[in-house]
């Protein structure tokens, strides 16, 4: 009872310091004013209260490791306290099918409740199969806190819930919570866990760097003041502009420098 009393805890001090968190952020109405943080945690909570609103795709927050490393300096902090924050279970880390090394991160609760939307989709057209997802969440996620997932085991925790057949395993990867390995030729007994309806926003994401990364190619110096990049709209992406600065100046195509007048973001492309 006491690691329960401990645990509950834990849990009513980090949703306290979401609400303060999200509280803070209308006094950071710039990125140049809002870049930094010292607490993973707290970076979290900010980047996900400002996820952008998308357009006809109902979407949970998530936020890119990569958008962690331009906010905090210590890499190393930010890779322990995702650990951490893993192992209890406060978050999950999704690697995303980008041809790049890029993991999401999204809560838990807001993965359920993209689990939840999947079954509101399918309640109508098959009322029978629900049951998957619930045996899914119940079973699958609370155990297997990795990435990714063998189909025996996937198979196993499964088997908790009732007998598991393959039509099943065939709705998981149909309605986007699993992805074959084999698409990546890697082991065709594996999956990936996976957010259901990303896959659009992760093409905006790709294209959406290119967007950014051809706009500063295009200056004369490879470089724009921060406070006007930032209120540029970008076309061929759904996520915003402070989105993709966050994740390219973490994934090192962007740097920025302080100059008298403001912080500049600028290309690395850019030769001597």
């Amino acid at each position: 009872m006491e690691k329960s009393s401990s645990s509950r805890g834990k849990k009513r001090e980090r949703d306290e310091e979401i609400g303060t968190a999200a509280e803070e952020i209308d006094q950071f109405p710039s990125l140049e004013e809002n870049l930094t943080f010292s607490d993973t945690l707290v970076a979290i909570r900010i980047m996900r209260a400002q996820f952008p609103h998308i357009d006809k795709i109902t979407m949970q927050p998530f936020i890119l490791r990569s958008q962690l490393y331009s906010s905090i300096t210590d890499r190393t902090q930010v890779d322990r306290e995702l650990e951490s924050l893993r192992r209890e279970k406060v978050l999950r880390i999704f690697k995303l099918n980008t041809g790049q090394d890029d993991h999401a991160i999204m809560f838990v609760d807001d993965y359920l409740k993209q689990i939840d939307l999947v079954m509101k989709r399918l309640e109508a057209k098959k009322p029978g199969s629900l049951v998957i997802f619930e045996w899914f969440k119940t079973h699958v996620i609370v155990a297997r806190l990795e990435p990714s997932i063998d189909h025996q085991e996937l198979c196993s925790l499964l088997s908790f819930g009732g007998e598991v057949k393959d039509e099943h395993v065939s709705l998981l990867i149909n309605t986007g919570l699993l992805v074959s390995k084999t698409r990546q030729l890697i082991d065709p007994n594996m999956y990936w866990f996976a957010i259901p309806n990303i896959g659009s926003i992760l093409k905006g994401l790709s294209q959406g760097r290119k967007e950014l990364l051809s706009l500063l190619s295009r200056r004369k110096y490879k470089e724009m003041m921060m406070v006007s990049l930032e209120k540029k709209r970008l076309r061929l992406s759904p996520l915003d502009m402070r989105f993709h600065l966050r994740d390219l100046i973490g994934s090192g195509h962007l740097k920025t420098v302080q100059s008298p007048t403001g912080l500049v973001v600028r290309s690395k492309r850019r030769k001597p």
